[in-house]
């Protein structure tokens, strides 16, 4: 397969992967105005507790799952019971998340050593699918699929539901919608155990292209800040378009100079934020 094409599908595929990590997080600093440091941390969690459901005889899917499920109850307990008593806190929020981050990154290591873990691709998604006569390794096709999947799932959330009127409501403007009797601190909970459970998930699916190994999370956060500083925080749209940018800065980075790669991927960063400091996609402050 010629370089360039490589070079895009891995792009494509960590573009989804970074939607999956980046959809909750912006939805969590866009309502919550928290800068949660802990949110590589619930990738790397995810993924972790996704192998040992997988060594314990579980199908990859359901490990997937699982894994996203122990992640969001405990992003739940960390909002419910740490987060919550930081209100407009922001140097606290992010001295207790880094903290957060850095003790959920030893307890991974004590439990699972620092020895690096390959996760098997499942079985049905092996080998490569051809496409306009190219053929394309088929799970790498699959994670981009399902973040698409999932760009639209969260778009009829947001858009078509009664909860994510609430959540819009709440990003737009938290004190009105306290006043007009939105249970604003139990959709802080809802919206960051979503949140966190999608890191988790996406740790999991994430980990026969990445492996699971100690500092996976010091890898993925910066990766995501990227993707809410450019896209915007609050918007799923701009999470979605972030991410695929992203990607493609950091494979092609990687490739085509690797002595520059971390210039090529912030430089964006840096103009965005000089130009539009609200992102592509967001609301300028009021």
């Amino acid at each position: 397969m010629d370089l360039w094409l490589v070079l895009a599908v891995n792009s494509i595929t960590l573009g989804g992967l970074l939607f999956l990590l980046s959809a909750g997080f912006s939805l969590i600093f866009g309502l919550m105005k928290i800068p949660n440091l802990t949110h590589g941390s619930f990738f790397m969690l995810g993924a972790y507790v996704g192998t040992t459901l997988l060594a314990r005889g579980s199908d990859f899917w359901t490990a997937a799952l699982g894994g996203g499920l122990a992640v969001a109850a405990l992003g739940g307990l960390i909002e419910r019971f740490i987060l919550r008593r930081l209100p407009g806190a922001e140097l606290a929020q992010v001295l207790v998340t880094l903290g957060l981050s850095f003790m959920i990154a030893d307890g991974c290591l004590m439990v699972w050593t620092g020895d690096p873990i390959q996760v098997a691709t499942p079985a049905l998604l092996r080998g490569a699918t051809s496409v306009a006569g190219v053929g394309f390794p088929t799970y790498r096709l699959a994670i981009s699929l399902i973040a698409v999947v999932f760009a639209v799932a969260l778009w009829a959330l947001l858009d078509r539901t009664r909860l994510g009127a609430m959540i819009r409501a709440g990003v737009d403007d938290t004190p009105m919608a306290r006043v007009v009797g939105i249970r604003v601190s139990r959709l802080f909970t809802i919206v960051f155990c979503l949140g966190a459970w999608l890191a988790g998930f996406a740790g999991v699916i994430g980990g026969p292209i990445l492996s699971v190994y100690p500092g996976l999370d010091g890898e993925m956060l910066p990766l995501a800040l990227v993707v809410v500083i450019l896209g915007g925080s609050g918007s799923l749209l701009g999470s979605l378009v972030g991410s695929f940018i992203v990607g493609f800065l950091y494979n092609f980075g990687q490739a085509m100079f690797p002595e520059l790669a971390y210039v090529v991927l912030f430089l964006p960063m840096l103009l965005v934020l000089v130009v539009r400091p609200q992102g592509l996609f967001g609301r300028p402050a009021v």
